[in-house]
């Protein structure tokens, strides 16, 4: 039983297993914290997507579906390993379980069969989807189970459980098959190696060539008042995209016009709500390609 992970933390934690993790559009606020409570957090659970494709998979654990919100888990671990970070908080992926294996995870002892579905698991489990149709024929490559691995054992390390923390779906829904493919308990004994020796680190990171485009200068950077080349290559590429809300320019200083053409731009993308309110985020901004200036 423990107090969730910060965003911070959990990010930390991930990257110190060694593992390649992307930050997804507003994953540190994403939640489903209105619809229940969130914490005490006592296990990691892992899913199948049953879907294939990375950019669409993670986008629909973030957004979910109509008879499902998003996000749908904290994390996608794609079929390279890479994890994509879609959620912080209360997720709907575990839904009503047993309350046995429950009490079993909080205790770290052997799992029952689950027979119930009593218990509230979006409340107590971190969720990791793992793109793989769940056919019992679409291949799990040795980098995602390793990803799999690396994931749980972060999560773990960073709360002081054992392997015995970690479950399936399977384990803890009647009816459920995820993760189809691979066997929990080989996975809970590669998971238990990992905890017995020092994390990997953090992947190295390689030099970067020069950039073409401007970078992200982070969304507090737009605000009323700042003046910079920046804005004024920002707005000529808005323009450029069709998206311009301009009657005079665009210009250096950040305006309202700019504010209402980025609005357009994000819009464009699929963007809505919150996501669309007009401050540039970082993916939508490497997506509109700023020249250097």
């Amino acid at each position: 039983m423990a107090t969730p992970l910060t965003a911070d933390r959990l990010l930390k934690a991930l990257r110190d297993e060694g593992l390649e993790v992307h930050e997804y559009r507003s994953w540190r606020t994403h939640n489903r914290n209105s619809k229940g409570p969130w914490g005490p957090v006592n296990g990691v659970m892992i899913h199948h997507t049953v879907t294939k494709g990375t950019a669409s998979s993670v986008e629909l654990c973030y957004e979910g579906h109509s008879s499902l919100p998003g996000p749908l888990c904290h994390g996608v671990i794609d079929k390279s390993g890479a994890v994509h970070l879609v959620g912080n908080g209360r997720a709907n992926h575990a839904g009503l379980g047993d309350g046995d294996v429950l009490n079993a995870v909080v205790n770290e002892t052997a799992l029952p069969r689950d027979n119930e579905a009593d218990t509230d698991g979006n409340r107590h489990f971190y969720g990791f989807e793992c793109i793989n149709l769940g056919d019992g024929q679409d291949p799990w490559p040795e980098a995602q189970k390793l990803a799999i691995e690396k994931v749980a054992a972060a999560i773990c390390r960073a709360h002081g459980w054992s392997q015995r923390s970690v479950i399936g779906h399977l384990e803890w829904q009647p009816g459920k098959v995820d993760p189809r493919g691979f066997s929990m308990d080989t996975m809970r004994s590669r998971i238990a190696k990992r905890l017995g020796a020092k994390p990997d680190g953090p992947r190295p990171q390689t030099p970067k060539p020069p950039a073409k485009y401007e970078p992200f200068p982070g969304s507090a950077f737009f605000r009323m008042g700042r003046e910079s080349r920046i804005i004024t290559a920002m707005g000529k590429r808005l323009v450029a995209e069709g998206c311009g809300k301009y009657e005079e320019g665009p210009g250096p200083e950040w305006t309202e016009a700019d504010r209402k053409s980025y609005a357009a731009w994000q819009r464009k993308l699929g963007y809505s709500g919150d996501d669309a309110n007009g401050i540039p985020g970082r993916t939508s901004w490497d997506k509109l390609r700023v020249p250097n200036v």
